[in-house]
């Protein structure tokens, strides 16, 4: 692969830490949610900058498909990233990923979400690893 980008931080301390890209732009402390064990509080954690990243990418998949459709539309797409518990040990993730198109009837905008998963970077890191659910609407 001919890298057109390459995005770089650094974690100290891991969930319970700091993150930092080498930009600066990113540079906060992350910690474990209530539910994981943590004391919560205003911090993010890996799951949340997954979700944050695979539904701006994903949206970004939507408008270049659309684009080659000669569609205009404006798509929301929300993330939903969960961990558990993975069989056999260790963890797991998986997603459900909401979207809406409303300029759209239902069956092109299941086509155009169809066809961004093929084309998404993240969709294309995941797929056959993590279960990813797609629910699309068009109100």
């Amino acid at each position: 692969m001919e890298a057109l980008y390459t995005a770089v931080a650094t974690s100290v301390g891991g969930r319970n830490g700091q993150v930092k890209s080498s930009d600066g732009v990113l540079d906060f402390e992350v910690r474990p949610p209530k539910e994981m064990g943590g004391k919560g509080g205003a911090y993010t954690n890996p799951e949340q900058l997954f979700a944050a990243g695979y539904a701006a990418c994903f949206g970004s998949a939507i408008n270049h498909v659309a684009l080659q459709k000669r569609l205009r539309i404006e798509s929301t797409v929300t993330a939903r990233v969960s961990i558990g518990n993975k069989e056999g040990g260790g963890f797991k993730l998986a997603v459900e990923m909401d979207v809406n198109i409303p300029q759209i009837d239902q069956k092109d905008a299941e086509e155009l979400v169809k066809e961004a998963h093929q084309v998404c970077p993240y969709s294309n890191a995941t797929r056959n690893n993590v279960e990813v659910t797609l629910k699309v609407t068009t109100k």
